[in-house]
């Protein structure tokens, strides 16, 4: 063999080496990035995967939230309107044995009036659930259960025992969305002199 086909093998070798260093690098990025989504969304990520029929376009449509929601500015709530928020829904649960069926439609509305106050925008039904699964997968599930109950209803078709359970789905997301600032603590006298 001489030292040009030496020289060119060794380059075919050196450029087989790096073609599969590059491919290999390329699935395990594309692996990580499906474990990180997977553990981000959990149950989310398989529901997308088996709605858009594949991993490929559920992560890219599970990419596209992220970067959405990103773009909001998504605040806790202050005390104040925690406690208000709190309060109505307290109300809410109080009349529902009177009137389930607005009792439902009640809590729809404070659930997504609690949305507004904390930065979601009012979308349809299905971008304000992909919105919320970003950052609160473990509840959006019960928040489409409720929207399931709630067109059941609007249809005269739910029973009291399938609006309990609306109430109950809507509570579960409600608790979640309910996060609050931390309310500064104010500098002691002492803490100001140290810090003059």
């Amino acid at each position: 063999m001489n030292i040009a086909s030496t020289s060119t093998l060794i380059l075919a070798v050196l450029f087989i080496l790096a073609a599969v260093a590059v491919v290999t690098w390329i699935l395990m990025h594309r692996k990580r990035q499906s474990l990180r989504l997977q553990r981000r969304f959990g149950p989310e990520y398989n529901r997308t995967v088996q709605e858009l029929g594949g991993q490929s376009p559920a992560e890219a449509e599970l990419r596209k939230r992220e970067a959405r929601v990103a773009k909001l500015s998504i605040t806790p709530l202050a005390p104040a309107d925690a406690a208000r928020f709190s309060q109505a829904w307290n109300r809410l649960q109080g009349r529902f044995v009177d009137n389930p069926k607005g009792a439902v439609a009640e809590a729809d509305k404070l659930v997504r009036e609690l949305m507004t106050t904390r930065g979601y925008p009012m979308g349809d039904f299905e971008r304000r659930a992909s919105d919320i699964s970003v950052d609160h997968p473990t509840v959006v599930a019960s928040y489409r259960a409720a929207q399931v109950i709630a067109a059941k209803d609007a249809r005269g078709e739910a029973d009291t025992e399938e609006l309990r359970k609306a109430i109950v789905h809507y509570r579960t997301l409600f608790s979640e969305l309910l996060e609050v600032n931390a309310v500064p603590v104010a500098e002691s006298p002492r803490d100001v002199a140290v810090h003059s």
